[in-house]
């Protein structure tokens, strides 16, 4: 989505219904040889509930709350998961903006722990109260005190686990080099099946999806795709539930939600019930896509899209500038 027509850069104004659509991608790219790379300016949704939702972040940040997922979002989405690492910028942008707002999580899929190390938001400056969700919720770390608390694995994972091997081998596909790091065991919470290094990475996970949702089904799981990445997790059990339950707790009345795959859409949902919550009128909302070709119904559902991590960063930084103004 680099080259969406979905952000504008907006240095003057505050924003506010009036404004134009977007124009272009915010990148937080920098020009070599430029000197001190400028800041982008603050970019302008496209929706009216995205510009109601950045006028209130703006005029009442303590009563704002951030939510973030991690993979193709703070981090560009690699071949080997194990081998991702934020944006480099990311901790240092959210350690501005944070401090400012009322909450603010990171919801992933990866297990809590994985993700803290990844993103490298242990001991940054600005995120004492930073909480993380791993595993869609069932997992809580907070950095006030590095407590991590978890709910125990549910046994329908370890079982799909323990006939996966049969599956993927039975499947055709299942072969050469790339497999070698394509299944995720996200804790014994979750199975991922990823097929990005597979030779034809679509064929591949065509070829996959019936027989991983026949797995899925007999043990009582769901299959959610992804981006070249199908996973096995139990119902229920979603961003959405884990950003619903998450909010609940921190009293924000405007929340920023940022991702990039299929999974954020269940996210995206809880934000639009929250807009339109006739029990809570005055709650707003921005959704934020980081943007990708490869999910684009992401970016359809959107007020902002962004170019990936580096966009993220970008606008986390424009914000923190706002606000410090």
């Amino acid at each position: 989505m680099g080259s969406s027509p979905d952000a504008a850069s907006s240095p003057g104004p505050e924003p506010g219904a009036g404004h134009p659509p977007a124009t272009g991608p915010v990148t937080g790219r920098r020009t070599p040889g430029a000197g001190p790379p400028p800041r982008p300016g603050l970019p302008v949704p496209r929706t009216a509930a995205g510009r109601d939702a950045l006028a209130a972040l703006l005029a009442a940040p303590g009563d704002a709350a951030l939510a973030v997922d991690f993979d193709g979002t703070l981090a560009e989405i690699v071949d080997d998961p194990e081998a991702a690492r934020a944006h480099p910028g990311a901790a240092r942008a959210l350690g501005r903006l944070v401090p400012r707002l009322r909450a603010a999580a990171v919801i992933t899929g990866r297990p809590a722990a994985v993700a803290v190390r990844l993103a490298g938001v242990d001991g940054a400056p600005g995120l004492d109260h930073l909480t993380v969700l791993g595993h869609y919720g069932a997992e809580r770390w907070e950095a006030a005190t590095g407590a991590l608390h978890a709910d125990g694995p549910p046994p329908a994972v370890a079982a799909a686990g323990a006939e996966l091997p049969g599956t993927l081998a039975a499947s055709g596909v299942w072969h050469g080099p790339w497999t070698a790091t394509a299944v995720e065991h996200k804790g014994g919470r979750a199975l991922a099946v990823h097929t990005r290094r597979a030779p034809d990475p679509q064929g591949a996970l065509d070829a996959l999806r019936a027989p991983l949702t026949a797995l899925a089904t007999r043990h009582g799981l769901l299959v959610e795709p992804g981006r070249y990445v199908l996973e096995l997790r139990p119902p229920g059990v979603d961003k959405g539930v884990a950003l619903t339950a998450w909010l609940r707790g921190t009293g924000a009345r405007t929340v920023v939600y940022a991702g990039d795959d299929l999974g954020d859409l269940a996210a995206f949902d809880a934000v639009d019930r929250l807009r339109t919550d006739p029990e809570a009128p005055r709650r707003t909302g921005l959704l934020v896509c980081s943007g990708s070709a490869e999910v684009p119904e992401l970016a359809a559902r959107a007020d902002l899209v962004v170019d990936g991590p580096a966009g993220v960063v970008a606008l986390l930084d424009a914000l923190a500038d706002r606000l410090t103004r």
